[in-house]
């Protein structure tokens, strides 16, 4: 099969790329820059050249594909009504361009304000009134499920983990180095599910693979770890004191990253394992913070 990628020269887009690759699909990778086509070359996909706002370029690559898969997404937060407006925009060129084919839509998503105090499952709706401003988004892309599109949404732990993470793991290590200090949030209660990337990636190819067998994939190893564990294992790697900070203090210390550190994002895989026979095999969270994979910024290692 030949699968379109947005953002195939990502974090989690390049291990979804040679996951596709080495079980002998095609990959077509959308790159912006020079470095990102060098990146999916290099990785052995075929590229296709333009931006989330190419919607022209999007269309015609999605509707030479056999599936899509949307990873990309412009992490603007000091302008996030305008990426995702960016977001929005490709979503409807690409939902499109498959209307009526039966093919898959493979949509990354997430566990925000699914569930707060709770796990999220499979079956946890998105709900407009509490999942932020992504919601409406994921509703236009539902509503492609009703003409003639197999839409999966796949939905990622807050922490897509492993060495060279420059996620939101590395932005807490690098919060913390900058402070002298490893801090969670109040009690540090709330809690982070966590995926290896390369596990991430497998389930993304099956759920690409076989877009009938669910509507909602979970690609969460663990279900949800204090995040005053992950302060705590940071501030021992960095030797550094693991310190509680106020909610209200937070935006102060953490700066954009604390609203999601104070959030509470569990979710279970249960249903996904069952229906796709997923195994995660690859380290835990802790485990690549203890291997020191969050020592030092991503550029420096």
């Amino acid at each position: 099969m030949r699968f379109f990628i947005t953002g195939a020269s990502g974090w989690i887009g390049s291990a979804v790329t040679r996951e596709l690759l080495e079980a002998g699909h095609e990959v077509l990778g959308l790159a912006r820059s020079a470095a990102a086509a060098a990146r999916v070359r290099e990785l052995g996909g075929d590229v296709v050249r333009g931006s989330l706002t190419d919607l022209d370029v999007l269309a015609e690559a999605a509707g030479a594909a056999d599936g899509v898969i949307h990873l990309g997404f412009v992490h603007d937060f000091d302008d996030f009504a305008t990426s995702i407006a960016i977001d929005r925009g490709a979503l409807e060129a690409l939902g499109g361009a498959l209307e009526g084919s039966g093919r898959a839509l493979v949509v990354a998503s997430g566990f925000a304000g699914l569930a707060p105090g709770s796990v999220a499952t499979e079956e946890t709706p998105h709900d407009p009134a509490v999942a932020g401003p992504r919601a409406g988004n994921a509703q236009l892309t539902d509503g492609f499920a009703e003409r003639g599109v197999a839409v999966v949404f796949a939905r990622f732990a807050p922490t897509v983990h492993g060495i060279g993470d420059h996620g939101f793991i590395s932005a807490i290590a690098q919060v913390a180095r900058d402070r002298g200090v490893s801090a969670y949030v109040g009690e540090g209660t709330n809690r982070w599910g966590a995926v290896h990337r390369l596990d991430a990636a497998h389930l993304v190819r099956l759920a690409a693979e076989r877009p009938g067998v669910a509507r909602v994939v979970h690609a969460s190893a663990e279900e949800g770890i204090p995040t005053r564990s992950i302060a705590e294992a940071l501030g021992d790697r960095l030797g550094l004191p693991a310190v509680s900070i106020p909610a209200e203090d937070a935006d102060a210390h953490f700066g954009w990253i604390g609203r999601f550190f104070g959030a509470d994002l569990a979710g279970s895989s249960v249903l996904t394992r069952e229906r796709f026979g997923w195994r995660p095999e690859h380290p835990t969270l802790l485990e690549d913070i203890a291997a020191g994979g969050y020592d030092a910024p991503p550029a420096s290692r």
